[in-house]
């Protein structure tokens, strides 16, 4: 399976691309705070844990640009309840 991340910030998102499809997480960004706002898998990549690659591949993003988070997406508020390794990146 081969898979691109990429922070595209003309659109506000990260995206994965996967088997020409693209997962995204779409976020609203100031200079002190990221919001992650809404993920989305396309259907055909639905339970594969495309949305988990995903997720840690934005947290990773993340803590790469040094700032601190703030998540209202349900999605990524379950996956870090599960991942406290990433508890460090809320603002």
């Amino acid at each position: 399976m081969s898979e691109t991340f990429r922070n595209n910030e003309a659109q506000s998102r990260f995206e994965l691309d996967i088997e020409g499809a693209t997962a995204f997480v779409v976020y609203r960004k100031t200079p002190d705070t990221i919001t992650l706002v809404h993920t989305e898998v396309p259907p055909e990549l639905g339970g594969r844990g495309v949305g988990s690659k995903l997720a840690r591949a934005t947290l990773d993003a993340v803590r790469a640009l040094g700032i601190k988070l703030v998540v209202k997406c349900e999605f990524l508020q379950g996956f870090m309840k599960k991942h406290p390794e990433y508890d460090d990146l809320l603002g």
